[in-house]
């Protein structure tokens, strides 16, 4: 054996080195990406609860807010009638007057959903 083909074998013998941290990807992630995605929907979830009335709104959940779409689930086609007829009627500007300039319009879709998780606890706490 020559010495250049010592030295590729010594090289690739060697230790690499450990696996890279996760830490900083995922700070980012949380930090940047879902907590600001936290705090919009808790603002707009506070703004919700202060206008639907308490009997559809525990038929409903918040699903997604995206480019001034605010998604909402409900689990039934004569509550999301009901929701939809309240929104027409000025329900929609009284959430756009409490959560100002973010909120384009309410799509309302179907969904299963339950109100607390399998140990018991409310499904979204914010």
């Amino acid at each position: 054996m020559d010495d250049a083909q010592l030295r590729t074998i010594w090289q690739q013998r060697q230790f690499k080195g450990g696996a890279a941290h996760l830490s900083q990807p995922l700070t980012f992630l949380m930090k940047y990406k879902l907590g600001r995605r936290v705090r919009q929907l808790s603002q707009i979830a506070g703004a919700w609860d202060a206008v639907i009335p308490p009997e559809i709104q525990e038929h409903t959940a918040l699903e997604s807010f995206r480019s001034g779409v605010l998604t909402i689930a409900v689990d039934s086609a004569a509550r999301r009638f009901q929701l939809k007829t309240l929104l027409s009627a000025g329900l929609q500007k009284e959430i756009q007057k409490r959560f100002p300039g973010a909120i384009r319009r309410i799509h309302l879709i179907p969904g299963q959903f339950y109100s607390v998780d399998v140990s018991g606890r409310p499904r979204y706490e914010f």
